[in-house]
């Protein structure tokens, strides 16, 4: 029976508890898979994913991100990361869980798993700390064109600047998340896109600590991420050898219905990776934990880090 316990550590910031969930195996662990969330939400929503981790073997955690779940120091900083350096300090606390579970464990596999945001971060990761991994999932994720980042990014720096970095903008809500659900017909709600699951959705809908609308700060600084793992000098800086699992729904509009993972895993080819794995679910939208087959995805996702990371097959 995994064993759970719920702890803090100090941001990256110098003044924000940053709250973790985590799940412990019975016995020795086989590795660590750690896990970032997406945005608008929170660490608690994975912890079936945890639990089915930590059944195998694993150590499985995941820490509430700066402005959402319990690493919230009030109401305001709801969304928000900082007023300025807020993708670092994201990125920065990561890494920070990172150093301190690993050194509990040194000589066990170190697997990172980024969902929707957290796919941006864990690229970030793997840009900034090449090392430090044996593999990594990418669930949920897309890269737009330079351009269209660039606009984003233009546009919600305008917004941050003129009202502040924690002024909430429909606008840029809209523009961030407001086609997502449109291809979906009939919809029962504004977040079917999310996964075919209704009691998933409506689960979501209902909790406080999800679906707000972020910052115009947050949407600055995560656009300002998106831009740097777009880069084809900052792909180059990731360690060719590291094994990475790609996977997206095929009707995830994130993703673009599956076009934004692939353009992930050319772009990483061509910088010399040299085993990128890419898997698109059919019918799937955009949390592939949460879907349907979420059993078939947990088993890939498992067979992925013990085939990849355990035992070391990652291709020459």
């Amino acid at each position: 029976m995994p064993q759970f316990k719920n702890f803090t550590f100090l941001s990256a910031n110098g003044k924000t508890k940053i709250n973790v969930r985590r799940f412990d195996p019975d016995a020795a662990p086989r590795g660590i898979v750690q896990i970032a969330h997406g945005v608008a939400e929170h660490s608690a929503r994975y912890d079936e994913f945890m639990t089915f981790l930590a059944a195998n073997g694993f150590v499985a955690l995941a820490n509430d991100h700066l402005g959402h779940g319990k690493s919230v120091n009030d109401e305001s900083e709801k969304g928000w990361f900082a007023d300025k350096g807020g993708w670092d300090l994201v990125v920065g606390d990561v890494k920070k869980l990172h150093d301190m579970t690993k050194s509990e464990y040194p000589d066990v596999p170190y697997i990172l798993f980024g969902h929707s945001m957290g796919s941006f971060v864990a690229r970030t990761y793997l840009i900034r700390y090449p090392n430090d991994l044996n593999a990594a999932v990418i669930c949920g994720t897309g890269q737009q064109s330079a351009a269209l980042v660039g606009a984003g990014k233009a546009a919600a720096k305008a917004v941050a600047f003129c009202k502040g970095s924690k002024h909430r903008s429909k606008m840029l809500n809209g523009l961030a998340f407001g086609a997502y659900n449109k291809e979906f017909e009939p919809r029962r709600t504004d977040c079917d896109w999310l996964c075919r699951d209704a009691e998933i959705v409506d689960r979501y809908i209902a909790d406080p600590d999800c679906g707000f609308t972020a910052t115009a700060g947050l949407f600055r600084d995560m656009m300002g991420g998106i831009a740097f793992i777009g880069k084809r000098e900052n792909i180059e800086k990731m360690n060719k050898s590291l094994p990475v699992f790609l996977i997206s729904g095929d009707k995830d509009p994130v993703g673009e219905n599956g076009k934004g993972p692939a353009r992930v895993a050319e772009l990483w080819k061509r910088a010399g990776m040299r085993d990128v794995c890419l898997k698109l679910y059919p019918d799937c939208r955009h949390e592939l934990i949460n879907e349907l087959n979420k059993a078939e995805v947990m088993n890939d996702i498992l067979h992925f880090i013990e085939n990849k990371a355990c035992l070391g097959k990652a291709e020459a």
